[in-house]
């Protein structure tokens, strides 16, 4: 576990005085709105309102939601225009327009480096930061070691962990790359149920990469043994009520009911927190390497104790407030779920860590270090301009 002075980006010496307009761009498949917004868009909100009051001007561009969009940031909507090329550029053309209009210093770009890349090309002269949520090696313009060395060379690059700044590093690449945890807002956290439920949750999407099916299958090991306890799995293949019933959920939907677990859909991120808040245990079981792992930092927040995967950024993010696993060891989850249940101290000492750990991915705390981040990138840029 790396130290949080290490882990979270430190200042650049640059003055916070200078009032500043930032534009931010979301993904093509965000949406700004409640009961829509994925996980970036929810980040991209508390940003944006973590800058009212300061010296910082935001405003969020993005693809129309279906319903109203948040309120308290100011938000443009963002149709892709008609031409014969691809949705991407057709969506980066529109937002160049939009950006010229609205004369920002800096574009803060979210998980994409093709669109970066573009809006590279269609505003020349500005300043463009683009925060990477996942795995660059997986990503457009970003696959191989001399696309991701020239895209460093093309805007500033940063992080939401250090797995992620490592894996855009890899192969010998060349460049800068800054860590800017995701953040949270602990006044929006619901005070933690004492005494808390005997429950073990699952909270996301429910697919193989994040683990579902183990977390089932341990479920149906270890609830057994303890009939005091119950297990509940909130989430669907995607983010939205109108998530498609897949094969996988409709193959797990029977082995959830022989296991004793409930299915609860998908629900809002206020409800989920909720449930958090009362759960005594969380469970985090991705296989796939979560580049960050929001779910377990909420956890945290919301008192629960965590049992999280070893995998990705979630072992710098959980630190010593969550016990780790392999989520493809099937016995060593079981072993590790039955300590948490069978444990209460244990519980109480990681629900306590985890309460001390996410005060350092407080969104007020964070908020000043992306600004640092962002009047590094201006200066820098205005200085490699001439300008």
């Amino acid at each position: 576990m790396q130290h949080e002075a290490a882990y979270i980006s430190q200042t650049h010496g640059v003055t916070l005085a200078t009032p500043f307009r930032c534009v931010t761009i979301l993904p093509p498949a965000e949406r700004f709105a409640p009961g829509e917004a994925g996980a970036i868009a929810l980040l991209v909100r508390r940003m944006a309102h973590a800058t009212q009051g300061t010296s910082t001007v935001e405003s969020v561009l993005g693809q129309p939601p279906s319903g109203q969009p948040f309120t308290g940031v100011p938000f443009t909507p963002v149709t892709p225009l008609w031409a014969p090329f691809s949705k991407s550029r057709r969506y980066a053309w529109a937002l160049a327009r939009q950006v010229k209009r609205l004369k920002p210093d800096i574009l803060e770009v979210h998980n994409r480096p093709d669109i970066a890349l573009m809006l590279r090309r269609f505003l020349p002269s500005l300043p463009i930061m683009l925060v990477l949520h996942n795995d660059p090696c997986g990503m457009r313009r970003a696959k191989t070691a001399q696309e991701r060395t020239q895209l460093a060379k093309a805007v500033s690059v940063v992080g939401v962990s250090e797995w992620v700044r490592q894996r855009f590093l890899s192969q010998g690449v060349q460049g800068r790359v800054q860590v800017l945890p995701n953040s949270l807002n602990l006044a929006e956290i619901p005070p933690p149920l004492i005494p808390r439920e005997k429950t073990l949750l699952f909270a996301g999407r429910i697919v193989a990469d994040k683990g579902a099916d183990i977390f089932v299958k341990a479920c149906a090991q270890v609830l057994p043994h303890h009939p005091a306890w119950c297990a509940n799995m909130i989430g669907a293949d995607r983010f939205g009520p109108t998530s498609p019933e897949t094969p996988f959920l409709a193959a797990l939907r029977p082995q959830a009911q022989q296991a004793g677990v409930v299915l609860l859909g998908y629900q809002t991120h206020t409800a989920v927190l909720e449930a958090m808040a009362r759960a005594a245990v969380v469970v985090v079981p991705s296989r796939w390497p979560e580049p960050f792992g929001m779910v377990a930092l909420e956890a945290m927040a919301c008192g629960a104790a965590l049992l999280v995967s070893n995998k990705g950024g979630l072992p710098d993010v959980v630190g010593e407030a969550g016990l780790l696993c392999d989520p493809d060891n099937l016995p060593e989850v079981v072993a590790k779920l039955t300590d948490l249940i069978t444990n209460e101290a244990l519980r109480a000492e990681l629900a306590q860590k985890g309460l001390e750990r996410a005060q350092f991915f407080q969104t007020d705390t964070l908020r000043l270090t992306r600004e640092s981040l962002q009047r590094a990138c201006i200066a820098a840029w205005r200085t490699r301009c001439g300008g």
